[in-house]
């Protein structure tokens, strides 16, 4: 010891103290991080596939560090117990239905646990409570499938290269309107024809909006006159209705209706008794032979008639020369 000068001992003993201050410091951060001198309380959930999640790893809710995984422990076959190590001043904050997911800390980060907030009206979580949880998403499965993407994704590429390369080299209906100025003029031509057909089309849609107007206004005028009529009409039934004129006297007046009633009942006996005076003529002596002759100018009337007809159906029937 009496080798040692003074100031080695000096610096000996002044790195020994930055060691342990090191040391100390060291020690109150990693139990910082693993909260050993904050108060907590420990909530469990259940996973099929923690995909890669490890002890230590941190517990975040809205987007802030509020724990560490704890402990992990395999069930059985198909259920995976995570428990959970959380501040004890943001217990208020999570809900009994809140529910924990796996995710990552960055795109290639650590692998965290993930907790939702739950609604308002559920009541906060308790100590060693267990919570719902929601299965990761793999990693390997979204490789899988953006490696299937970009194998679709190729070969749609090469296949829009192939129609493009027939479109440049003329092939097909479109390639022939790109490289063939003939067709493309027939149809610029074509949409030139539209366009002067498109202004005639207009006109004549004018033209008719026009005559649609004028009948319109016909119509109206119709529509006028009509209600006037109907006017006049009603205002006749309503005298007709009460009685006035001779119509409405025969159809509210019961005895003119009456009167008007024996008197066809009168003429029809009349006409009968006519019809009896008739015969009788027929059958007197001296009224006999004038309705004879009279009967026998319409049978050679008839005949006739029918004879000219015969010879007229004829003429017509005679095939031309």
């Amino acid at each position: 010891m009496e080798n040692y000068t003074p100031a080695f001992k000096a610096r000996l003993g002044l790195f020994i103290a930055v060691g342990l201050a090191i040391f100390v410091i060291a020690i109150f951060y990693i139990g910082k991080q693993q909260n050993l001198f904050n108060p907590v309380f420990k909530v469990t959930a259940n996973f099929q596939n923690v995909s890669g999640l490890q002890v230590g790893n941190n517990v975040r809710f809205s987007g802030i560090n509020v724990g560490i995984v704890d402990n992990i422990m395999i069930i059985n076959d198909s259920t995976v117990q995570v428990d959970l190590l959380i501040r004890k001043n943001v217990q208020e904050f999570i809900k009994a239905d809140s529910e924990a997911t796996i995710g990552s800390s960055g795109i290639i980060g650590d692998r965290i646990v993930i907790i939702a907030q739950g609604s308002n009206s559920a009541a906060t979580v308790a100590d060693d409570q267990h919570i719902s949880s929601a299965e990761p998403v793999e990693t390997d499965a979204i490789i899988a499938s953006l490696n299937n993407t970009a194998a679709n994704v190729e070969i749609i590429a090469h296949e829009l290269a192939e129609v493009m390369s027939n479109i440049n080299s003329g092939k097909g209906m479109l390639g022939q309107l790109i490289v063939d100025s003939v067709i493309a003029g027939n149809v610029s031509q074509t949409i030139a024809n539209f366009m002067k057909s498109s202004e005639g089309f207009d006109e004549t849609i004018e033209v008719t909006k026009e005559n649609v107007f004028e009948f319109m206004e016909k119509l109206q005028l119709t529509v006028a006159k009509t209600e006037i009529a109907s006017n006049a009409l009603g205002e006749i039934m309503v005298k007709i209705n009460s009685g006035e004129g001779t119509l409405g006297m025969l159809i509210q007046d019961t005895t003119m209706a009456y009167n008007l009633d024996r008197t066809l009942i009168n003429l029809k006996q009349s006409s009968q008794g006519l019809d009896d005076n008739m015969q009788a003529l027929k059958a007197n002596i001296f009224f006999r032979k004038y309705f004879r002759k009279q009967a026998e100018e319409n049978e050679r009337e008839r005949i006739e008639s029918e004879k000219k007809a015969a010879e007229e159906k004829e003429i017509s029937s005679e095939p031309p020369e």
